[in-house]
């Protein structure tokens, strides 16, 4: 399973979100949800974003997705150094 920090995945999106001036009810409609509760979970890091809804967000908000890999692989390098060190 796909390890990353989903709150720091979350509060980017939620930047790009602001800095695109989409509210949360915009981006839902768009992706073809029927609340914008979903997106707001994800922007707080409760809910794991399904990579497909990931991919259209990056591109909604005209994003590099090299960008969005580097955040969730650092995230995923430091999740991965903590779980060795405890191991010591």
């Amino acid at each position: 399973m796909l390890e990353y920090d989903r709150k720091k995945l979350g509060d980017f999106l939620r930047e790009t979100r602001e800095a695109s001036e989409f509210t949360q009810a915009d981006v839902s409609q768009r992706l073809g949800y029927t609340s914008p509760q979903f997106i707001s979970n994800i922007e707080r890091g409760i809910s794991v974003i399904p990579l497909k809804t990931l991919a259209r967000m990056v591109h909604l908000y005209k994003v590099n997705p090299e960008t969005v890999v580097k955040i969730i692989l650092e995230s995923q390098r430091k999740l991965l150094r903590e779980k060795l060190m405890r191991g010591r």
